[in-house]
């Protein structure tokens, strides 16, 4: 059985205890997946909740998988004790009642030196009260697609799966659907995948709101500005994922092209974009309905016009078809056009914004420096619990705290570990201090073309604009791969939130895992993409004498 750290216990029982009985449980919520027939027919969750009884108001709420261990219990109690969720002071309560024995024993266990009562009750009324109004909520929610529409949705998306659009048009290569119903006159097709990366089609509202888009992605450097022009597309979207499960297996799978698996391995996805509604995984029936005819056409178009643009060419080519609308008698005409006016603006756009760049960086290229981290320190790309990211907030020499609080989501905060001596970890605490601190962490791509070998480049940036070089990692390292891909989605997991950790004791036992006493410095700071580091890839020059 896991047992609190020493440290942790210390904290708990500074806290207040109150004669207060608080209810705690973890069931099941059970959601309907009848939106996509290729799903099981039901999912299940469980949700872990502590209620104050004495109050009658919830502290903490968690959501988990069924394998997640009993030890999820005790990390929703936590919360509920030092930061619940409701407007009310940290305490600790005087009992704790449960309907579970196994939880009951398991928080024995755990508690006993927090002189908490955990007793067993056959019934706990408040909490069935609020799971019963959960699990309301959850048999209420809307399916992702509906029923009359679900099943033939996914036979046209994996339709236009083997298609395969993407191997002709690039993003920037529009077509034009002409519907002239539900409130519509046209719908824009844009194709992903044309690079190998994302796959899917956007159906845009509006030429306006496509352009508008692309303009902002071509121009804009902030990640923030690019989350928000990306969530102000007027669309509806397929894309498509792959179907292996998460995990050890599922973090190697992101780097595997989709175009590789069959379609069995592939599932769609379905979605509406909107500035005022932002992302929404569910269709509504007019939508539904909207997307079936568009994709259609779209697969009618590309089955007759295929050979006319490949080879990179987007001749003007319109053709019209009649389609049925899905749930009635009525047959509609549709007209499907190549816009090459619009492709070329388009391309043009991004070549500009390209060239912009390229002359900004000439202009304003960062200094890369690689004397920062001492030399023979021990690297690794991580993750630390956020127990362990509130320990070490308290208990450190030197605490760089994030601009704005961090969402504690995930498996902890993802971190650069660098351990080093005590006096060069020393040194490296007060060379970042007279930087005036740590701005952020990135990865840059860096080429040595007599080796024919990629790298990870890690960089830190300082407050004072310098970017230090921290450590070198060849892409094709299977653990460095497997770290890399584990890394970038616990900061999606964090909002783009990681750290760094300077740490002693590389000669002694603790060298490779430092304890608690050895870390000396956290830092919190945000996560830097490729182009707001503003270096592009680097290549590694052969030196003459």
């Amino acid at each position: 059985m896991a047992a609190l750290n020493p440290s942790t216990i210390r904290r708990l029982q500074k806290l207040q205890q109150v004669p207060s009985v608080w209810e705690g449980d973890r069931r099941p919520i059970y959601s309907d997946s009848s939106s996509n027939p290729e799903l099981e027919e039901e999912t299940t969750n469980e949700c872990i909740i502590w209620v104050d009884g004495s109050h009658g108001m919830v502290r903490a709420m968690d959501m988990v998988t069924s394998d997640i261990g009993p030890e999820a219990i005790v990390r929703t109690l936590l919360r509920a004790m030092e930061n619940p969720q409701s407007p009310a002071p940290a305490i600790r309560p005087q009992k704790i009642v449960v309907k579970d024995r196994e939880i009951q024993f398991f928080l024995r266990g755990v508690l006993q030196d927090l002189g908490i009562t955990i007793d067993y009750v056959p019934d706990l009324p408040l909490i069935d009260e609020i799971f019963q109004g959960l699990q309301e909520v959850a048999e209420n929610r809307p399916p992702n697609l509906p029923p009359d529409y679900a099943e033939a949705l996914v036979e046209k998306a994996y339709q236009v799966w083997d298609d395969a659009p993407w191997e002709i048009l690039g993003e920037h290569q529009i077509i034009s659907i002409e519907l002239n119903q539900w409130d519509l006159k046209n719908l824009y097709v844009c194709v992903l995948g044309k690079l190998g990366m994302d796959y899917g089609i956007l159906l845009y509202r509006s030429l306006d709101s496509l352009k508008r888009f692309r303009q902002r992605v071509a121009y804009e450097k902030s990640y923030e500005n690019l989350e928000e022009a990306f969530l102000g597309q007027d669309c509806l979207f397929i894309t498509y994922d792959n179907l292996q499960e998460e995990g050890e297996e599922g973090d190697e799978s992101e780097d595997i092209d989709l175009q590789n698996l069959s379609a069995s391995e592939i599932q769609p996805n379905f979605g509406n974009l909107h500035p005022l509604e932002g992302l929404r995984s569910v269709l509504y029936e007019e939508e539904a309905a909207t997307t079936l005819v568009a994709i259609e056409a779209l697969h009618r178009f590309l089955r007759s016009y295929r050979k006319k643009m490949m080879g990179d060419k987007f001749p003007s080519i319109n053709s019209r078809y009649r389609i049925p609308i899905p749930e009635s008698e009525e047959v509609i005409s549709v007209k499907v056009a190549t816009m090459p006016e619009v492709a070329e603006e388009l391309y043009e756009m991004a070549a500009e914004a390209d060239i912009e760049g390229d002359e900004e960086l000439e202009i304003e290229m960062p200094m890369l420096k690689n004397d920062l981290v001492p030399a023979n320190s021990l690297l690794s790309l991580g993750v630390i619990p956020w127990e362990t990211v509130t320990y070490l907030r308290d208990n450190t020499k030197l605490y760089q705290a994030a601009e704005e609080e961090i969402k504690s989501s995930g498996e902890g905060l993802p971190i650069v570990l660098i351990q080093t001596s005590l006096p060069k970890a020393t040194k490296l605490i007060d060379d970042l201090q007279e930087a005036q601190g740590l701005h952020g962490i990135g990865f840059n791509i860096g080429e040595d073309p007599m080796e024919e070998t990629s790298y990870d480049l890690g960089i830190f940036k300082t407050h004072d604009g310098v970017l230090h070089l921290f450590g070198e990692f060849v892409q094709n390292d299977p653990a460095h791969k497997k770290a890399k891909q584990k890394w970038d989605k616990r900061c999606q997991a964090t909002d783009g939130w990681c750290g760094l950790i300077i740490a002693r004791g590389i000669t002694g036992a603790s060298r490779g895992q430092p304890d608690f006493k050895d870390m000396m410095a956290l830092f919190e700071v945000r996560f830097l993409s490729t182009k707001e580091l503003g270096i592009g890839p680097l290549q590694l020059m052969p030196v003459s004498f």
